[in-house]
């Protein structure tokens, strides 16, 4: 099919920038893997569940109501259960190429003139002891499987790691009639103080979840961490301890926690592998922008947590800004800033927010120390700790090298979920890895394609 506007991602930065562009009589199509729109932070139960109380499981429900409303009354053409694995350039535009349904067998393009990437993020987890025990669940898996399915992942749990996400995930467990165990943070939160003026309209936000936990009767351990799971065919319990001001654990301070559940996460990073594949300019582990969203490469918008985790207020004012830029230079106008000013305002306050946020909440500093070498790093061709230690030992510098000693990273995941952990194993930062395609693709499709244009 053939478009204006391609919008990769139906979360909140997707969703209102394709409102913003249909608006201003941009023809949009808005793609997504997931059957439906709203993204991890607006996900929905299935229709067949028939939920009596959807809204109870959900943050900011008018919000989701305006959108999904506002999506339904538009002029924007949705298309679900499309698992983009690369955007072309080419010489009249762009060109989206995805595969179809939940097999992702059947191939689909959609031809546009500009392309918004809101692409999202993903949790990052650091291995531990155990940590690949059934049972063991990342903090935005448990509270997906509460949103989407309507079901929990077991009946007692340990809610750990560090981040904001974890209050959500906690108070929705135990309002889910889990038992929560503890809340354990490995942060210090006390710093938040430090940061008054940049988290001035987070602390009621914070206030909430805490009487919640207080109202659920839920243990919050703060400068903590999961020292061990423990289990023999799924988990039992957990270890947890204290930790020191320099995130080594404090002697003394161990205990043991039953539970079937953990529920655990590290921080989140942005999905970056389309924009890598145009070839657009990273900041770090993100995607550069300009004050419109645009990328450096003709064309390209991006927004949301592809640009950097701040939330979905944050991604929800970068997508009516990016939406209402490409809605402008499509017509051939130069955009007016003034027209979005109080979406600006927005963007660089919760920017301030989310800078003070990760400041507070970084994985503690020694957490390798507590990496056993018998601990599984890369799950997918399951590469132990060990094995990366004696990568260095033989002289690998870096997280490349370890991969090509190890094969740690090679696998189904291509190191999304182990880059963090073999990087922090390493010494060195993550770095992105431009790769030509952003998921497994048939061989059928790359040869059917390759038989088209032939014959083009």
């Amino acid at each position: 099919m053939r478009t204006d506007l391609a919008v990769i991602g139906a979360g909140p930065a997707g969703l209102a920038a394709s409102l913003a562009a249909a608006a201003r009589g941009v023809r949009v199509a808005l793609v997504d893997a997931a059957p439906a729109p709203g993204g991890q932070f607006h996900r929905q139960p299935a229709a067949g569940l028939r939920a009596r109380r959807p809204e109870a499981l959900h943050h900011q429900w008018r919000t989701w109501t305006r959108l999904r409303d506002g999506l339904a009354a538009s002029s924007v053409r949705l298309l679900a259960e499309h698992h983009v694995w690369c955007v072309e350039r080419t010489p009249d535009g762009l060109t989206v190429h995805a595969l179809l349904g939940p097999d992702e067998e059947e191939p689909a393009e959609v031809r546009a003139t500009a392309v918004l990437l809101a692409t999202g993020g993903y949790e990052t987890v650091l291995p531990f002891p155990g940590w690949t025990l059934p049972g063991v669940v990342t903090a935005g898996g448990a509270q997906a499987m509460l949103k989407g399915g309507l079901v929990v992942p077991g009946r007692t749990a340990v809610v750990a790691g560090t981040g904001p996400l974890l209050l959500p995930v906690a108070t929705g467990l135990a309002a889910a009639g889990v038992q929560v165990a503890a809340l354990v943070e490995s942060a210090d939160p006390g710093r938040l103080p430090r940061h008054v003026r940049s988290l001035a309209g987070k602390f009621p936000e914070g206030a909430g979840y805490a009487a919640r936990l207080l109202r659920h009767r839920v243990p919050f351990l703060a400068r903590h961490t999961v020292v061990r799971a423990h289990g023999d065919d799924r988990l039992t319990g957990v270890t947890v301890a204290a930790l020191d001001a320099h995130g080594r654990v404090r002697p003394g301070t161990e205990r043991h926690l039953p539970c079937d559940t953990l529920a655990v996460g590290h921080g989140m990073l942005a999905h970056t592998d389309l924009a890598e594949g145009l070839g657009c300019r990273l900041d770090g582990l993100t995607v550069a922008v300009d004050g419109e969203q645009r990328t450096d490469v003709p064309g390209v918008w991006a927004a949301g947590e592809a640009t950097g985790v701040g939330g979905a207020a944050l991604a929800l004012a970068e997508g009516h800004i990016a939406g209402r830029s490409i809605a402008a230079r499509l017509r051939g106008t130069a955009p007016d800033p003034g027209r979005w000013a109080p979406a600006a305002r927005a963007r660089a306050r919760m920017r301030r927010s989310a800078a003070a946020l990760d400041a507070v909440y970084a994985p503690p500093a020694r957490w390798t120390d507590r990496v056993t070498d018998d601990t599984v790093v890369c799950r997918c061709e399951e590469v132990t700790a060990g094995a990366v230690r004696d990568a260095l030992t033989l002289g690998a510098g870096d997280a490349r090298t370890v991969k090509l000693l190890t094969r740690a990273g090679m696998g189904w995941c291509q190191g999304r979920m182990c880059g963090p952990a073999v990087a922090g194993l390493a010494g060195c930062e993550p770095t992105p890895s431009r790769r030509p395609f952003a998921r497994p693709v048939p061989l059928g499709v790359l040869a059917e394609q390759h038989t088209e244009e032939g014959h083009s």
